[in-house]
């Protein structure tokens, strides 16, 4: 019995002492999060210039390629480029005047071949009804119908044509800001290396034989 009493008062003796120790919290350590600080994240500068330059060009023929003209003054100006760049401003104010000088040429070949198209219609609509030419349309030269209807057809071709033309050369306005702007921040690093060696290749492994020839390697390093 002395002996169990003996046991119970250790026991609350041991557990009472511990109670009394306090707990002290555990510091982390963040040396360790300095170093496993991510590097910054990476940013296409050509991808972003791309789809601003396209977005111009939607939404207005030959904007992107201003917007592309004013890249390349922003670098002479931040000192990127020692040149002036004249060259390649000159190029592509041309490419801005060929746009509108494109565009203003298939317009007026659209309305030039639809109004054509549109009086050889009034023509053979009024020949029948009345059986006459028009005196006052002017094609009173072409006697024959199916003449008015023939040159009628070509008018409405090339206008189609014409129109399949305007939308390639808007088109093709939006494809070379993109083009463009993109090659602007196209660099080719002086780490990239292409090395050429000489090798060999096994040209027959048939029947157990083997017959080598030679060869030269390209290794492209990047």
């Amino acid at each position: 019995m002395r002996t169990f009493l003996l046991s119970v008062v250790l026991f609350f003796i041991f557990t009472w002492v511990n109670a009394q120790n306090p707990t002290t919290a555990i510091k982390q350590d963040t040396s360790a999060r300095l170093d496993t600080i991510a590097p910054p994240k990476y940013i296409n500068q050509g991808k972003i210039a791309g789809k601003k330059a396209v977005y111009r060009s939607l939404i207005f023929p030959g904007l992107g390629q201003v917007y592309n003209y004013g890249l390349v003054v922003d670098d002479i100006k931040a000192g990127r480029t020692q040149s002036k760049r004249i060259g390649q401003k000159l190029y592509i104010i041309g490419k801005i005047g060929a746009i509108y000088a494109g565009g203003t040429m298939l317009v007026m070949s659209y309305i030039d071949n639809n109004n054509n198209y549109h009086r050889f219609l009034r023509e053979l609509q009024y020949r029948q009804l009345n059986g006459t030419p028009d005196p006052d349309n002017g094609l009173t030269q072409y006697p024959d119908a199916n003449a008015l209807t023939v040159a009628k057809n070509i008018y409405k071709r090339n206008r189609e044509v014409v129109l399949i033309s305007l939308v390639g050369l808007y088109g093709l306005n939006v494809l070379d800001a993109y083009v463009t702007a993109r090659l602007k921040y196209f660099n080719v690093d002086e780490t990239l290396s292409l090395k050429v060696s000489p090798s060999i290749i096994n040209t027959n492994t048939m029947y157990g034989f083997s017959n080598v020839a030679p060869a030269l390697k390209l290794t492209l390093k990047l």
